[in-house]
């Protein structure tokens, strides 16, 4: 059995009291009487329960995180920002994956929210219309969104659901608007499911903006699933006919553009000789390939630290409320402060690389 708190306040030769505000409040014990207790403690492997404490004290002291997937260091990244942030601030971090599947959202929550989160840092399908933060609104879990950009015509939604993101659609803009001053006239869009992802559809909302802009007539998306590019004849055809195939591609993600890469390769085309490849997200292992991959650079550590840093800062202010109304024994439907709608969008950044090039005088 593990060590108990009686067991180390007895080889210490004090009081388990003395022992518990050692514990919780270092500086009230005397330096002797501490010594005593941390050669105990180490004497009997013991570590505190600071679950039951929190438990006691109102709250766990612990958040959740909802994301699509670990496979994309994109949302590896962010959940090393939250780790750290939640750290710092004396938090735990939970997280669980949903593949990318709308359905698993709410089964995700529900897990974390079995384990006594405090609130959810999560990453959905589509912030404008989830089921999943509908139940969190009504259960009034405090939640941010991450990377989810919340359009400001999402009405009462937009008020109410705080994220941090960058400006996908502005970002996406800036990147074809890249490509287009180097040239290219004929740039498609390669996107994972847009019902996945309304961060790609924001992206290509982006495309869009910067073709009109040009005044250029922007081309179908190709839309595949996940990371991987479709293996359909027509596709094939497309791309090896230079009379069809666009100069440059824009791609929603950058594990999308390094998938995209290798196929062009595979069919014999070089890059960016015969065709130019912009990614979105700016991971590291894109700046080590060859060529480099470009693309849009989001700051994914930062936003998982400033979305875990929304979420404590609403919690803590939420806590007293929830214990009172607790300590009052009011009806559960007593209203609790939940987290206002702030929208953090953090700046994103273009990094140029040897994966887009002018295009070839034939082809422009």
């Amino acid at each position: 059995m593990r060590p108990s708190i009686k067991q180390v306040a007895h080889l210490a030769g004090v009081s388990i009291a003395t022992v518990s505000r050692l514990l919780n409040k270092p500086g009230s014990v005397s330096a002797e009487t501490a010594e005593k207790i941390h050669r105990s403690i180490a004497e009997l492997g013991f570590r505190p329960n600071f679950t039951g404490r929190n438990l006691r004290a109102g709250n766990s002291r612990t958040v959740g995180v909802v994301v699509p997937t670990l496979s994309n260091t994109v949302f590896a990244q962010c959940l090393q920002g939250i780790e750290l942030a939640a750290r710092a601030l004396d938090y735990s971090v939970m997280f669980t994956t949903t593949e990318y599947l709308p359905e698993d959202e709410s089964a995700a929550v529900e897990l974390l929210l079995g384990h006594r989160v405090d609130g959810v840092i999560l990453t959905v399908a589509d912030a404008g219309a989830n089921a999943t933060l509908d139940l969190l609104e009504r259960e009034r879990i405090p939640f941010v969104l991450a990377y989810n950009q919340l359009a400001a015509a999402d009405a009462g939604t937009a008020i109410q659901r705080a994220s941090v993101s960058v400006d996908n659609r502005a970002a996406a803009c800036d990147a074809v608007t890249h490509l287009i001053a180097l040239g290219h006239r004929r740039i498609q869009m390669l996107s994972g499911r847009f019902n996945a992802s309304d961060r790609a559809m924001q992206r290509y909302c982006g495309y869009l903006d910067a073709m009109q802009a040009a005044g250029l007539a922007p081309l179908p998306a190709i839309e595949v699933e996940r990371h991987t590019l479709t293996a359909a004849t027509d596709y094939q055809q497309m791309m090896a006919d230079p009379r069809h195939r666009p100069t440059a591609l824009f791609c929603s993600n950058d594990l999308l553009a390094l998938s995209a890469m290798r196929d062009l390769r595979a069919l014999g085309l070089q890059v960016p000789g015969d065709i130019s490849v912009m990614g979105f997200d700016g991971i590291p292992v894109g700046a080590l390939m060859q060529p480099v991959l470009a693309s849009v650079v989001q700051p994914s550590e930062q936003i998982g630290d400033v979305a875990l840093r929304t979420l404590v800062d609403a919690i803590e202010r939420a806590l007293p409320a929830a214990v009172a109304a607790v300590a009052a024994s009011l009806p559960v439907e007593t209203p609790v402060p939940v987290i206002a709608g702030v929208r953090h969008i953090l700046p994103h950044a273009l990094r140029e690389g040897g994966s887009v090039a002018p295009p070839a005088p034939a082809s422009c």
